[in-house]
């Protein structure tokens, strides 16, 4: 039988790492498909022109407050903390002439939590730095950037500020639920204006769920498995870097695989964002509320950017912590609310524990969490 066996059969696991490696942004990263993700890059000054300043203690100021503050140079490097302690840097972006036409993104990688403000003042999206699953660090700074032409021959500079939350995303504990270290401290690792390649981009994505969907080999018996390594094997033989037509070749290979249907009987499933934040674990209240801001705003930008992308968040108490703070945020929310885009569940003032509360304590979430959705989305959870 096993001389009717491919290579991928009889070696899944000799595929399964070259599918790694081809990913993979510390190994072979000059010439894999990491090396294909970004057109261009460009960091320090004069692009990448950044400015700090740091609260006292654990003082969390508004925008209002930081933006009035005196500045100091701050490179790559720079190390952010203790525990819980706010900074924020000034970055002035000075987009390169070669760049023009093409889509910018800031890359800012704090270690940390972070949320990007505008010059004046307002919330844009949330930063999740590290190197985790749960990483996000690249704001776009514009879809096209202009020529110079267009601004009477002076660069483009675009001022933003960037609000550093000494924190990882679950606290600052060892792990999980460990208790918080006082003294964490958090690098800045990452600070580089990039050309983003969305094709290159999709490739990566498409790799990463025939990845995860071979992941099991060999140790599962699904044909379709076998299928999606396959797949990725044919993929990485067709791409060449610095050819974007390979690209464009491997990913139609991709499409022949997730183009297949199964049966008239197979259930449809529809995927809804959701972050669930607690309204009180393993961060003090105060960096619940800024967690909400950075999390929603960046919400916002997903269903600007994708009319057909639809998010659902619970707890009336974390709407009204925004409504105070974050004013012009809650705004856009009842604006994604009012489309269809943005979806307040649970009924509940917050979620509740069910076990020791008694009857009228529930009742009493519900009735407000109820009241307060009726007065300002105009309608009750369902």
């Amino acid at each position: 039988m096993d001389r009717h066996m491919s290579y991928v059969q009889k070696h899944p696991k000799v595929t399964k790492d070259r599918l790694a490696h081809f990913m993979s942004k510390n190994l072979l990263q000059d010439v894999n498909l990491y090396a294909a993700l970004y057109d261009g890059r460009v960091s320090g000054a004069p692009h990448v022109k950044l400015e700090i300043w740091a609260a006292n203690g654990l003082e969390r100021p508004t925008f209002a407050v930081a933006v009035k503050q005196e500045y100091t140079p701050v490179d790559v490097g720079h190390s952010f903390g203790p525990s819980w302690a706010s900074h924020w840097v000034r970055a002035t972006l000075q987009i390169p002439e070669e760049f023009a036409d093409k889509e910018v993104r800031l890359l800012f990688n704090p270690s940390c939590e972070a949320m990007v403000w505008s010059e004046t003042g307002e919330p844009l999206q949330g930063i999740t730095g590290g190197n985790g699953q749960d990483r996000h660090i690249d704001y776009v700074v514009t879809k096209r950037a202009p020529r110079l032409s267009e601004l009477q021959h002076q660069p483009l500079c675009i001022v933003l500020y960037l609000e550093v939350a000494s924190n990882g995303m679950f606290g600052n504990g060892d792990n999980l639920i460990g208790a918080p270290d006082p003294n964490r401290r958090f690098a800045l690792e990452t600070a580089d204006l990039v050309v983003y390649n969305h094709d290159a981009w999709a490739m990566y994505y498409d790799l990463q769920i025939l990845k995860d969907l071979a992941d099991p080999l060999p140790d599962t018996p699904s044909v379709r498995a076998w299928q999606a390594l396959a797949t990725a094997n044919a993929m990485i033989n067709e791409f060449e870097l610095g050819d974007p037509d390979t690209i464009a070749k491997a990913r139609a290979i991709g499409a022949q695989f997730f183009a297949a249907k199964g049966g008239e009987a197979n259930h449809q499933v529809y995927a809804i964002g959701n972050c669930h934040i607690d309204t009180a674990w393993l961060w003090p209240y105060d960096e619940t509320k800024r967690k909400i801001a950075r999390s929603w705003s960046t919400q916002m930008d997903y269903m600007d950017r994708y009319p057909e992308y639809k998010f659902a968040a619970s707890q009336a108490q974390q709407f009204e912590w925004l409504r105070v703070l974050y004013p012009t945020l809650f705004e856009r929310v009842k604006e994604k609310v009012k489309c269809g885009q943005f979806i307040p569940i649970g009924a509940a003032w917050c979620e509740f524990d069910a076990n020791l509360p008694c009857g009228e304590s529930l009742v009493r979430q519900f009735l407000l969490g109820q009241r307060y959705f009726e007065k300002h989305f105009g309608e009750r959870s369902k």
